[in-house]
């Protein structure tokens, strides 16, 4: 059974940092592509980034490029997102996916429940 678990959530001040991990279970992540997505209440779920599996390509929304990395340990079964220079628009539920395909795909089918992450002063 596929499984992903977030963690890593909770309260910051603007300008600080949070590493989110998504801990997966029930398939062999070396094999497959995970992103991140996010989304705040009356808001439509963002893409924010995803890592392929072979050459570990990653990508980011824009509005995250050059704060926020995505990086994955194949031997922990975990993906990781490092959020840096944190705004309160970054605060929302975040969230892992994958749908067992290598590259990023358009569409995701297994879901984590979500971690929230709220930046504010």
């Amino acid at each position: 059974q596929v499984r992903l678990v977030e963690s890593g959530g909770g309260l910051v001040r603007p300008g600080g940092s949070l590493r989110l991990s998504c801990a997966t279970s029930g398939f062999a992540l070396e094999y497959y592509a995970v992103a991140w997505f996010r989304r705040n209440p009356g808001t439509e779920r963002e893409w924010v980034a995803c890592i392929s599996t072979s050459d570990k390509t990653t990508s980011y929304a824009d509005s995250v490029k050059g704060r926020f990395a995505i990086a994955r340990d194949d031997a922990k079964s975990t993906v990781y997102l490092q959020m840096d220079s944190l705004k309160p628009e970054d605060t929302a539920v975040y969230f892992c996916a994958t749908d067992l395909t290598e590259q990023c795909p358009v569409d995701f089918n297994y879901w984590g429940q979500g971690t929230y992450v709220d930046v504010s002063s």
